[in-house]
């Protein structure tokens, strides 16, 4: 039995208007202990379709760099997610500390 539960924006908002292999979403990681984790998610194609989104509109430099999701996947699927997330746990039980951190200022060096 899995220590956590997954609310995925993508089977809550128009369920068949997702690109599974290039799209971004957002979701929510609840462990049974209390801990909430709110994600963004890219799939490796999303990361592609950005860079030229940012080219043609002239965002960020003409796509000259990304800020980073907190998390890539290969698809928005149930199981590509929970299987991710369920490697990840399976790390470090604090996916604050396997997931993208925020920047390090350097008092916390």
């Amino acid at each position: 039995m899995k220590d956590f539960e997954i609310w995925m924006e993508f089977e809550a908002v128009e369920p068949s208007y997702w690109d599974i292999e290039n799209e971004f979403c957002n979701i929510q990681v609840r462990m049974k202990d209390g801990r909430k984790y709110g994600i963004n998610v890219w799939t490796y194609d999303f990361l592609k379709t950005a860079i030229e989104y940012d080219k043609k509109n002239g965002y960020k430099l003409d796509g000259l760099y990304q800020i980073p999701p907190d998390l890539f996947v290969k698809e928005l699927t149930r199981d590509c997610i929970e299987k991710a997330i369920q490697d990840l746990l399976d790390i470090d039980n604090n996916l604050e500390r396997v997931l993208n951190s925020s920047i390090v200022s350097q008092t916390d060096i």
